[in-house]
């Protein structure tokens, strides 16, 4: 039998996001590489989600609670590594401390990864944990053969907490993938009755306080008081959403948003082509900020909150604008100028190109995963630029 890979998601894989174009790129160069993979999610994927993942020598597999496991989930777990002899597990959205680590070790896998993809909480400052709690962690941890970190935002955060020792921490950026064909941005403008005469802000996120929705709507309702040739559309879903459409009425800008709700695959449907300038607004620590990168694939300048990890994906004044959060006002300031001057946009566009390529390389990034597992990738194109020591 194949080596194999059993990678946990804490996730319900709901469309084609960048979980699974990771999952699936993670898969095609194992198997290329002569292993299997095995990706375990909290639900099974939709018929269309599954046939993405579906790729050759991979496994899907189902773990309810698999976020902050119960005995329940732990067996779950221990019956699936038994199943497939993994030499390797990945945790993903699972928690920090869990007993997985162990488990792993007691039924003899031979590597134990974690990455961290946690957004912190608005206005957090990492600090070392108590001294019993840092003592209990890394007891817990001791497994762990690396921390893999999305951003230096989130490797200082784990660093400096001290659940793991700070050598064990390394940093990997998600990455986007830059072989996927763009869908039409007139037939989205079509099916969405968009005036073609207006330029399009794009904001894609779960709809949620903490992504900054609040203050996407009152920059919008500044920049309509000045321009009326622009439109905002908000693709994503979530427990706020109906509540945010209530404040675009009672702001009267409602004729200007659109809002799409979840969409499958917003590269295919031809979301971020359509766009003019990438917007996101958020509140919390974004551990990375990854339809940023997936908006400068497709050269879109962007205007973000300075929080988190964002600013090591925008350069700012480069390829697009950061600004304070809660400033809805230096957001409007900064939208009119890019809508109004189509040669910065492109400027600033191609810059973000360039930078994601460089960066944000899926094909790249996953690769140097792998070396990191000690699998040999098929393919390592260019200059690694993760901040990992196998």
């Amino acid at each position: 039998m194949l080596p194999a890979v059993l990678s946990i998601f804490g996730i319900s894989p709901r469309r084609v996001g960048g979980v699974e174009m990771f999952a699936r790129e993670l898969s095609q160069q194992l198997h290329d590489a002569g292993w299997r993979s095995v990706l375990c999610f909290l639900e099974e994927p939709p018929a269309d989600v599954r046939r993405f993942l579906d790729t050759p020598g991979v496994s899907i597999e189902v773990l309810r609670g698999a976020v902050c496991p119960g005995p329940a989930a732990l067996l779950d777990a221990a019956r699936l590594i038994r199943k497939h002899r993994p030499e390797i597990l990945h945790l993903h959205f699972t928690g920090f401390t869990t007993l997985y680590p162990w488990l792993a070790t007691a039924l003899s896998v031979r590597r134990v990864f974690l990455t961290d993809h946690t957004s912190r909480p608005e206005g957090y400052h990492p600090r070392p944990a108590p001294l019993w709690k840092r003592a209990a962690a890394r007891i817990i941890n001791h497994p762990l053969d690396k921390v893999i970190a999305v951003s230096e935002y989130n490797a200082r955060c784990c660093a400096v907490c001290g659940y793991v020792a700070p050598d064990r921490v390394c940093r990997i950026y998600n990455g986007v993938d830059f072989r996927r064909g763009a869908g039409d941005p007139a037939a989205f403008r079509l099916a969405h009755g968009i005036p073609e005469d207006r330029a399009i802000v794009l904001q894609v996120s779960l709809l949620v306080p903490e992504k900054g929705v609040e203050d996407l709507l009152e920059t919008a309702r500044i920049v309509l008081a000045k321009n009326r040739k622009v439109h905002f559309v908000v693709a994503g879903d979530g427990p706020r959403r109906p509540d945010y459409m209530e404040q675009a009425r009672r702001l009267g800008i409602a004729d200007h948003f659109t809002w799409t709700g979840l969409i499958f695959d917003p590269i295919r449907e031809g979301v971020y082509a359509a766009a003019d300038v990438i917007c996101l607004l958020s509140r919390w620590e974004e551990a990375f900020g990854w339809v940023i990168a997936e908006g400068m694939m497709f050269e879109k300048p962007v205007i973000a909150a300075r929080v988190g990890g964002i600013p090591e994906v925008v350069e700012d004044g480069q390829s697009g604008f950061l600004v304070p959060r809660h400033r809805p006002d230096q957001a409007a300031e900064k939208l009119l100028a890019l809508l109004a001057d189509p040669a910065l946009r492109q400027r600033m566009g191609s810059r973000g190109r360039r930078l994601a390529e460089i960066r944000f390389n899926l094909e790249r990034n996953v690769a140097e995963l792998l070396k990191l597992y000690g699998v040999a990738p098929h393919i390592l194109a260019g200059r690694s630029h993760s901040a990992c020591a196998s």
